[in-house]
């Protein structure tokens, strides 16, 4: 448990510091090193996603970063997805699912490295006042106007359907579609991201455990560990520039869909 416990607070660090929470390596440390079913790791990134969420969420709200008024609006269409995936993945063998995930990894890797956000982001000139915000950076203000809203919308139904059925957590999908297709920045799109991705692990943890796929003792190591993570990845987001913060985000999702394709192909990854 100690070593699943220090796993947990990697996790936690990188998850809470990309807005995409710690399923991304928990579950390949669980299902290689640790020997466990990939549905129990699953229930347990669930976990260690909600402590992520819980502790990070704080600081970047406090902080002024997250757009609390986009998170709860788009909240609602993530849990319906989560809960549509969790379901799903009760039954659903996933191979077929973790090649068309990795292959939208790579996409998004690449446009989040490359893609300039004015080209994608700003095709419609449709402006949303009412989820728009700002934040301090650095000592100034930054301001932006979110577009591209019934997009955002669907995508999130979507990242929730993936971290139900992968327990990877819907960030890795709502971090890039809320910078480049919805106008929002990086930093504020990670604070954002944190914000929501408890409420969505959340719901589809309930499946798992009405399923008894939640194991409550390493479900509890993996939330203290993420906890703990949780105390240093904020900072580290805070005191990195942007565009350092998409390019190492971009690598991130490069080498897991490096790691899904491996799995497709029979090595045991994720």
């Amino acid at each position: 448990m100690v070593e699943v416990m220090i796993t947990a607070a990697a996790a936690g660090i990188i998850g809470s510091m990309f807005g995409i929470g710690g399923g991304l390596i928990v579950i390949p440390v669980l299902t290689l090193i640790f020997g466990l079913p990939m549905k129990e790791a699953i229930g347990a990134s669930l976990i260690s996603i909600i402590a992520t969420s819980t502790s990070a969420a704080s600081r970047y709200v406090s902080k002024g970063m997250a757009n609390m008024k986009l998170g709860m609006f788009l909240e609602p269409f993530t849990v319906a997805g989560s809960i549509t995936g969790a379901a799903i993945a009760m039954y659903l063998n996933q191979e077929i699912l973790s090649a068309l995930f990795a292959v939208i990894l790579i996409y998004g890797s690449y446009h989040m490295a490359y893609g300039k956000k004015s080209d994608s982001a700003l095709k419609d000139k449709k402006t949303y006042p009412s989820v728009s915000g700002s934040y301090m950076d650095e000592g100034k203000e930054v301001s932006y106007d979110v577009v591209n809203l019934p997009r955002g919308m669907a995508a999130s139904f979507g990242a929730g359907n993936i971290s139900g059925m992968l327990g990877v957590g819907g960030g890795i999908i709502k971090v890039p579609v809320m910078n480049l297709w919805m106008n929002v920045p990086m930093k504020a799109a990670t604070a954002t991201s944190n914000f929501m991705i408890g409420v969505t692990a959340l719901a589809s943890a309930s499946v798992y455990y009405v399923s008894g796929r939640l194991s409550p003792t390493l479900a509890a190591s993996v939330a203290i560990g993420a906890f703990l993570g949780t105390k240093v990845g904020p900072i580290l987001a805070l005191k990195t520039a942007s565009d350092s913060m998409k390019k190492m985000f971009a690598v991130l999702m490069i080498i897991i869909a490096i790691a899904m394709i491996l799995k497709v192909f029979g090595y045991e990854v994720m």
